[in-house]
């Protein structure tokens, strides 16, 4: 067993904060409240005194991608367990564009087994929702749930036939499937790397208009709305998308979004002199469709802030921006950059903890994450002011493409538990931990 006291609890399900403690046992949340105190808990419990810090439930991150397998090189289940731990995650789903794709039962079970064994924390597969992510034939939706998978979606890929989208997302009704898309018109985007508008033009780079993503969303809500079927629009980015999710939830369709930490916190404008670890899919955009994602957030439009973590090695990003791989690494600073919205008293603390934990939960109906009895002791510790300095060298990823090397942040998480028991702790950052 084991009681945290003098904790800040935050529970992002009742949006609000308290002050008290929270005892452990068995894996799961025995009690929590301001009456559990140093020496009021049962005997034997191993006592952490978080000293007014922050206790909330771990961080659910919807969007990552880990290279097992067929791509160790870029990150392994261990690596990635290592800094979603330290990071504050929990529970991490991973992408299915890995070598061979998940998209077959028997690689939906290689990957479970894998990450009970290299993993501190849960891991998820996403399924293809598509055989090989060509977008021509729909997988085994059936048979992969069955195994394990938690949602279906072509990672950064979208379903361009719409016939195809259309049968996929029927037949994933009619197994309680979650169809996760990427919505991004290959044709629109084509060779683009940047968001269309005055900072493209100025940096001569081909670009991505908002179109491309608005109309495959318009699509996708369209066919959502004829078949009944689960849809998550797995990454928005810009103030139209919003205005589509807002009407969509209106109507009552049973539609969730998420949006990466990446573009609540940046904008075309950091790119600057062609700095490639910015180069992103969807690309960074506007100033004025950052601060409409971070509205559309704080409204409750947004369900999900995920990481993106995206990792690329050396010789895919040391190239000129036009040429370099899209993509970012995430896990380790997701949190700390989204408490930039909380400092610059854009979003309140417990709704910005409700898009990392409770509302992807939700989106993927998996299970609750709230400080209340009966829960699993998925939790994180953390210190919302800590100042740092992102230095990648010290990353777990074996990848170094941080959209935030060497930015100040605020906010540093000192212990994560899963099931109940520590995977992450700063030494002597806490009394018992």
């Amino acid at each position: 067993m084991i009681l945290l006291v003098n904790a800040r609890l935050v529970d992002p399900v009742a949006g609000r904060e308290t002050s008290g403690g929270l005892l452990v046992a068995q894996g799961a949340i025995a009690d929590v409240g301001p009456h559990l105190a140093a020496g009021a808990g049962p005997e034997g419990a191993a006592v952490i005194d978080c000293r007014g810090q922050v206790v909330a439930p771990g961080l659910v991150d919807l969007q990552a991608f880990i290279g097992e397998p067929g791509a160790e090189h870029r990150e392994t289940l261990s690596s990635a367990s290592r800094g979603a731990a330290a990071g504050g995650i929990t529970t991490l789903v991973c992408r299915p564009d890995t070598d061979p794709v998940i998209d077959d039962p028997a690689i939906v079970d290689f990957v479970l087994r894998r990450a009970r064994a290299a993993s501190a924390v849960r891991i998820h597969p996403c399924a293809a929702l598509t055989k090989g992510l060509a977008g021509r034939e729909m997988t085994e939706i059936g048979l992969l749930k069955e195994a394990g998978a938690v949602a279906f979606g072509d990672a950064h890929r979208s379903v361009m036939n719409a016939q195809v989208m259309r049968r996929a997302m029927v037949y994933a009704r009619d197994r309680d499937a979650v169809v996760s898309h990427f919505t991004q018109d290959a044709n629109l985007a084509a060779e683009g790397s940047m968001n269309e508008g005055e900072f493209a033009s100025r940096l001569g780079l081909p670009s991505i208009p908002k179109v491309a993503e608005t109309i495959m969303l318009e699509r996708d809500l369209a066919l959502a709305r004829i078949t009944g079927v689960r849809y998550h629009a797995a990454l928005i980015s810009c103030a139209q998308s919003v205005e589509t999710i807002r009407r969509a939830k209106d109507e009552g369709l049973a539609v969730t979004c998420g949006v990466s930490v990446n573009h609540l916190t940046l904008n075309e404008g950091d790119v600057g002199d062609y700095r490639t670890f910015l180069k992103l899919s969807p690309p960074l955009r506007s100033e004025e469709d950052r601060q409409a994602l971070v509205a559309g957030l704080a409204e409750g439009v947004i369900d999900a802030i995920v990481s993106d973590h995206d990792p690329q090695d050396v010789e895919t990003k040391r190239q000129p921006f036009a040429e370099a791989a899209d993509g970012a690494i995430g896990l380790e600073t997701m949190l700390a950059a989204a408490l930039r919205l909380v400092h610059s008293e854009e979003i309140s603390l417990p709704r910005l903890l409700h898009a990392l934990s409770a509302g992807p939960a939700a989106a993927y109906r998996l299970p609750e994450a709230a400080l209340r009895r009966g829960a699993a002791a998925d939790l994180i510790i953390f210190d919302p002011e800590e100042p740092w300095v992102v230095d990648p060298s010290l990353l777990a990823s074996p990848c170094k493409n941080t959209p935030f090397d060497e930015a100040k942040l605020q906010g540093r998480v000192l212990g994560t538990l899963v099931g109940g028991e520590i995977v992450h702790a700063v030494a002597g950052a806490l009394p018992g931990l």
